[in-house]
């Protein structure tokens, strides 16, 4: 077990490898001039020639330059339209938030919880009984602003549906939308005065 990795390979039958037979040196000086080689296109870019288009390849290539920029335009457009956007909303809250100033009708007192949908979710507020039968006959309304559900005036909430529709929360002027298909029979209906 002595052997070493290279005997006992020579034993299985590699063979040993051959040693390559040195150049004998020449005594030849070599001249003083040494030749430049020539640069050519292919030594001065990493050894590549250069490729040549034909034609059909630089319009192809054009043509995605061209759409390219395109693009980039309409991302612009749509950035830029998306920032005037959030501009005017931001203008129209502060708006809102002029209009709602002392115009908040929410009572402390109040304890009954009226219930609305609003963005999918039923929501609530609390009103007084007087709040609340002004509220279902149209003379007030409910703005949702900052987070809070405020009880305003019908003029206030007529003002704000123009500059920013969406912070409506809840306003009964007869143009709700119809009961779907199967719930306009008398017996389904829900008094305006039963409180839940």
């Amino acid at each position: 077990m002595s052997n070493s990795l290279k005997d006992q390979l020579l034993g299985l039958g590699f063979k040993q490898a051959l040693k390559p037979e040195r150049k004998p040196e020449t005594s030849v000086r070599p001249s003083s001039k040494t030749v430049q080689p020539k640069t050519t296109d292919r030594t001065r870019h990493g050894g590549k020639p250069k490729p040549h288009l034909n034609q059909e390849e630089i319009d192809l290539a054009k043509a995605f330059a061209l759409r390219a920029q395109q693009e980039k335009r309409e991302r612009d457009a749509a950035e830029q339209a998306k920032q005037i956007a959030a501009q005017q909303k931001k203008a129209a809250k502060e708006q809102v938030g002029k209009l709602l100033d002392g115009g908040i009708l929410n009572a402390d007192d109040a304890d009954i919880a009226r219930h609305f949908s609003y963005g999918g979710k039923i929501k609530r507020i609390y009103v007084t009984a007087t709040q609340l039968t002004a509220l279902n006959a149209g003379e007030l309304g409910v703005v949702q602003y900052n987070g809070r559900y405020c009880l305003t005036a019908r003029e206030t909430v007529l003002a704000v549906r123009v500059l920013l529709p969406s912070v409506v929360a809840l306003y009964c002027d007869g143009n709700e939308e119809a009961l779907p298909e199967g719930y306009d029979d008398p017996k389904f209906q829900v008094p305006d005065n039963l409180i839940w």
